[in-house]
């Protein structure tokens, strides 16, 4: 199989289902038929907590809520698995080798 000189380029207009997760809770089915106006369900997480951002099910990032021309909007303050390179993170040994 050989890949398009183009790499992975092609995939870019491929829809994808981008969702954010406030928190979640398990309830017993006799609470969620209960349930009606004014109904509060309390959820896992705190008020101060990152959301999860999923695509496709799948964490990608973490982020904030933010409002922007009246809407709801996610502000992306870190990307889930991304950290920094070993070599920003070496501990200088001597002889000049990296740890």
């Amino acid at each position: 199989m050989s890949i398009h000189p183009r790499g992975f380029d092609f995939l870019r207009d491929v829809d994808v289902r981008l969702s954010v997760e406030l928190g979640r809770t398990e309830m017993k089915l006799k609470d969620i038929l209960a349930l009606g106006p004014e109904s509060v369900v309390v959820l896992d997480r705190m008020s101060d907590e990152l959301l999860d951002v999923l695509v496709n099910g799948k964490p990608i990032a973490k982020g904030e809520v933010v409002s922007h021309n009246g809407r709801f909007g996610l502000r992306i303050v870190e990307m889930v698995g991304v950290e920094e390179t070993a070599d920003e993170n070496a501990i200088p040994l001597p002889g000049g080798a990296q740890g």
